[in-house]
């Protein structure tokens, strides 16, 4: 049960009735409160407390006023005696449950074998829904650790069965292909890895090669990529063999053969060692399909980069600009005119150098058409002379597919690609059904299309393969072509929710909107017509906001004036210095821990666990110390903790998972928001801010890439931090790769105690999608844009050209209603996939991309979102205070951003992996650990500040800039001891 209560919550789970007050009858002193304890908090969860004082002291002092018993009393109720045996009896007679017995106990396990595990192993959920059916049933349940064993048993059971049926179904043949698989990667395994990779496309394969990610986009990648894909396709696991199995269920025994070396994979017995391989190649069938379309995408994309960068430089190296073209014109149309017998040496070569001539000939070819075909001829010359040879093998092993026949045009284009490859032919002949359109852009057709002596139409094949696969990478991206056998290019009909039909009234109501668009679109018509109506009634008054002509319509705003510096606050970090003077950032961390007990969360992908709990803990706050600050796990090792290289390498494989992160981080994001005191911090926030941060990190993967603005190669953070400068949630992207789904990503996946209605972004966190997007989803975009002067307002009627005459030169077209209303539905249908995580939020979110201009959901969303946006800018514009609230939210995240460095200090601070899976270890571990640090100093401000003549001097300004994400007082540095039995002082 949770310790803090609100008023609201007490009166409406803890008020006794009167039926409830004639139960306690005529009981007295502790024993009267004792009782109404147990009772009440009975009838909330359905058990008794497993000790007096796990009954939260609001809850008690809340019954003591109701019963007319002194607090203090409930200190002396026995707990062990024979009254407390009798109350429990009459408890359980007065809402009519029973003591639980041996049958009920297997009853249940058979229950939640059937119903909760075929979707959810995990562990906290299945007990707590074995709970949920004793109450059902309205059987007192058995202590907690009977209860933990049976829910063991029952996951132990259901595992068993699954393994057996699972196993059944694979056929004979890969059985025996997965056997052959085993015996080679055991041989290749002993290769040097230098040898492997000199030839990636003949070399067997070995089993740390088909775990580990592509390397850097290029043509080695793609070949080691295709020889993946092709070893496990050789195996013919069934298509369905895991038809019906979530997704969560298959990674869970994924993550397991993963951090196993094939010694343990061996020992299994065959049930299980063959169901194991078989959902660890299937899902790796899906993900390396996954990374060899995006090494496609790239690739395309860069071949053409390159081709423009090459010519640009040959261009600002040979180019010689000629000035004054009009003049030259003129005195050549002059002097041609007089002279018109005259030849053009003695004529035009006296006016006009020969010299001047060559120099505008060669300026003429390196504009207009001119520039584009030598663009295609470089971008010809790399990809017949290196990229090419990969096209084949591509085309052979993945089969595209389109739900719009718009876009068949592309798959007709790649067929015929294939139909040629080999044959060594330049040309092949265009016939109707040569697709053309949709495939090649009018501007290249005459490179495409060619005469032969015949004066016969052909087409130039590497040409066209060049243009198909251009087309190819522009449907990849916004999913209108799909890939079978993939998981983020998957068929989009496969993104949405399947049940959405039978369950249209719940997804309504869950996203809080109405069945009726009529009622919605209403509503929006109502708020947008008040939204500028206010606008424009306080515009004249508003000194800081101004709308003038100039540009087509332009909007002047203010800077915001700087607020007071606060003036206690530099005495109360020197106060928390003084009394917590280099406090160990490894001693912050196991502080933290030992309060909150996140290492709780980290539990084995092993059947058990071997070690005691104390020392997976120990080696826990090491490992993650080391991953946290970037040291890494071989320079913790060298200290003095008693603790060895190989032990921190086994807690890392066997315990420190991306999902046990998450969970870790997210109680200690709980354990800092039920600490806080309102009256230091203020009233519980709703609102976090949004932003990303460039770490540097090793080139040879798919995630790092060139940022444009921060220069450099690397990776983007993306943290959500609520206004007390607690983050609670991150999540690792590449520089180019959207803001906006990652904004929406963090504020739905967050899975803290907190509810967030408002997210601050900055310019790159925002568009009309997102705006749509959040409204649809139940909470408030609010953008700092950098180009305000730029924007523009929307009307909601045609009618209004005349209305809000101040706004006039900033206003634009009316919206289009109609897209709204018939989209509606699918709108919805998007927004649900998105709150139930149906599939990756990017995935849904590159649909509505400008690559998909024509999709009339993508068109009604644009109109939602210029709505919301319409209605925001009002607001903006309007109030200072709303700008000034955006300001300081962003600039929270800037302050946490600040601090990365200070823990993230490791290997000067650059991501030193190539794997995914370390990289986002990483960042979360720096996750956990920063803010393991705001929950220690949150206690520590808040033990100075609970001290009257500290509280009194803060000043309103004091406590507005007070932050616990400081660090002066915290040394992250050197050889530190680890005494689990040594305390921080708070």
């Amino acid at each position: 049960m949770k310790q803090k209560w609100e008023m609201d919550e007490l009166l409406e789970h803890f008020t006794f009735l009167p039926n409830e007050m004639n139960l306690i009858g005529n009981k007295s002193g502790e024993t009267r409160l004792g009782f109404a304890s147990l009772l009440k908090f009975f009838q909330y969860e359905a058990r008794f407390p497993d000790d007096k004082y796990d009954i939260p002291t609001a809850i008690i002092q809340y019954i003591a006023k109701q019963v007319n018993v002194e607090q203090s009393l409930y200190a002396h109720y026995d707990w062990n005696g024979r009254s407390i045996r009798y109350h429990r009896a009459q408890i359980r007679d007065f809402f009519g449950f029973r003591e639980a017995t041996v049958q009920d106990t297997e009853a249940i396990g058979d229950w939640l074998e059937r119903h909760v595990l075929y979707y959810d192993h995990e562990f906290d959920h299945v007990k707590e829904q074995a709970y949920l059916q004793f109450r059902e049933r309205k059987i007192e349940p058995p202590s907690p650790k009977r209860v933990e064993r049976m829910v063991r048993s029952a996951i132990n059971a259901y595992e068993d069965k699954f393994f057996q049926s699972i196993y059944e179904n694979i056929p004979q043949s890969s059985l025996a292909k997965l056997d052959v698989l085993l015996d080679n990667i055991t041989i290749n395994d002993e290769r040097d890895d230098n040898e492997e990779l000199s030839n990636p496309e003949d070399s067997p394969m070995t089993f740390r090669a088909l775990k580990s990610d592509p390397g850097r986009v290029g043509l080695q990648s793609v070949l080691q990529e295709l020889n993946k894909l092709r070893t496990i396709r050789d195996l013919d696991l069934p298509h369905d063999l895991f038809k019906g199995i979530p997704q969560k269920i298959l990674i869970k025994y994924r993550q397991r053969v993963a951090t196993e070396d094939l010694r343990e994979i061996r020992r299994h017995p065959a049930p299980i060692r063959y169901t194991l391989l078989s959902i660890f190649f299937w899902l790796r069938s899906r993900e390396v399909t996954d990374s060899l379309v995006d090494l496609l995408i790239q690739i395309i994309h860069r071949i053409g980069v390159r081709a423009e960068r090459k010519v640009d430089r040959e261009i600002l190296n040979d180019i010689k600009r000629v000035t004054g073209k009009s003049t030259i014109l003129y005195n050549i149309a002059d002097v041609a005119l007089k002279n018109p017998d005259g030849t053009i040496k003695d004529v035009l070569y006296p006016v006009v150098k020969e010299q001047t001539f060559k120099d505008l000939v060669k300026e003429f070819k390196h504009t207009g058409s001119a520039y584009q075909e030598k663009i295609h001829t470089v971008i010809r010359s790399s990809y017949s002379s290196h990229y090419r040879r990969m096209i084949p093998e591509i085309l052979d092993i993945l089969e595209f597919r389109s739900n719009n026949d718009n876009h068949r045009p592309v798959i007709n284009a790649l067929s015929i690609i294939q139909a040629y490859a080999g044959t060594g032919q330049h040309y092949f002949a265009l016939t109707d059904d040569t697709p053309i359109e949709g495939v090649i852009r009018p501007k290249w057709r005459e490179l495409m299309i060619e005469q032969d002596d015949h004066g016969n139409k052909r087409v130039n094949r590497i040409n066209y393969e060049i243009n198909a696969l251009q087309a190819l990478r522009e449907k990849l991206r916004c999913k209108e072509i799909w890939i079978v056998g993939a998981d983020r290019y998957r068929n989009p009909d496969e993104d949405l929710p399947q049940d959405f039909e039978e369950r249209r009234q719940e997804n309504y109501e869950a996203l809080k909107q109405s069945l009726d668009p009529e009622v919605t679109i209403e509503k929006l018509k109502q708020d947008m017509k008040q939204a500028l109506e206010k606008l424009d009634k306080g515009l004249p008054k508003n000194p800081n906001v101004r709308v003038t002509t100039k540009g087509n319509g332009w909007i002047s705003l203010s800077p915001l004036e700087p607020q007071q510096e606060p003036a206690h606050l530099s005495r109360l970090k020197a106060e928390v210095m003084r009394r917590w003077p280099m406090t160990n950032l490894l001693d912050i961390l196991k502080e933290a821990d030992l309060r909150v007990n996140f290492t709780d969360h980290f539990q084995t992908t092993a059947v058990r666990e071997t070690l005691d709990r104390s020392t997976i803990q120990k080696r826990l706050i090491l490992s993650l110390y080391g991953l946290g600050t970037n040291t890494g796990l071989k320079r913790v090792s060298s200290g003095n903790y008693g603790e060895s290289f190989k032990n921190l390498l086994y807690i890392r494989r066997k315990f420190i998972h991306k999902d046990n992160l998450q969970k870790a981080i997210a109680e200690v994001v709980n354990a800092i928001l039920n600490n806080r005191i309102q009256e230091i911090w203020g009233e519980g926030t709703t609102s976090c801010a949004s932003d990303a941060k460039k770490f540097g990190a090793w080139d040879q993967n798919l995630m790092t890439e060139w940022h444009i603005r921060y220069r450099g190669r690397g990776v983007m953070i993306y943290w959500h931090v609520e206004k007390n400068s607690t983050c609670i949630y991150s999540q690792l992207k590449s520089c180019s790769s959207s803001e906006v789904a990652a904004m929406i990503e963090g504020v739905l996946r967050h899975c803290t105690n907190m509810d967030v209605e408002k997210n601050y972004v900055d310019t790159h966190g925002q568009s009309e999608i997102g705006f749509a997007f959040c409204h649809l989803l139940g909470f408030r975009l609010m953008p700092r844009l950098k180009s305000i002067h730029r924007q523009k307002l929307y009307r909601p009627e045609p009618g209004m050209k005349e209305a809000c005459p101040n706004l006039q030169p900033i206003l634009t077209r009316s919206i289009n209603w109609d897209l709204i209303r018939q989209q509606y539905d699918q709108m919805i249908k998007y927004a649900t996939a998105l709150r139930l995580g149906t599939a990756d939020t990017e995935a849904i979110l590159k649909r509505f991309t400008r690559n998909n201009l024509k999709h009339p959901t993508y068109q009604a969303l644009a109109e939602l979102g210029k709505v919301i946006k319409t209605i925001f800018l009002c607001e903006y514009l309007n109030s200072e205070q709303i700008r000034r609230e955006i300001h300081e939210g962003l600039n929270v995240v800037e302050n946490w951003n600040s601090a990365n460095s200070f823990i993230f200090y490791g290997k000067g601070g650059e991501i030193s992996t190539n794997r995914l899976e370390d990289q986002e270890i990483g960042v979360l571990s720096l996750h956990l650990l920063q803010n393991c640090l705001v929950y220690i100093n949150t206690l520590m401000i808040q033990e100075v500040l609970s001290e009257q003549k500290w509280f009194d001097m803060m000043e309103t300004e004091d406590l507005r800039a007070l932050t616990p994400l400081v660090y002066s007082h915290v040394n992250p540095y050197g050889t530190f001891e680890l005494n689990m039995d040594e305390r921080l002082h708070i």
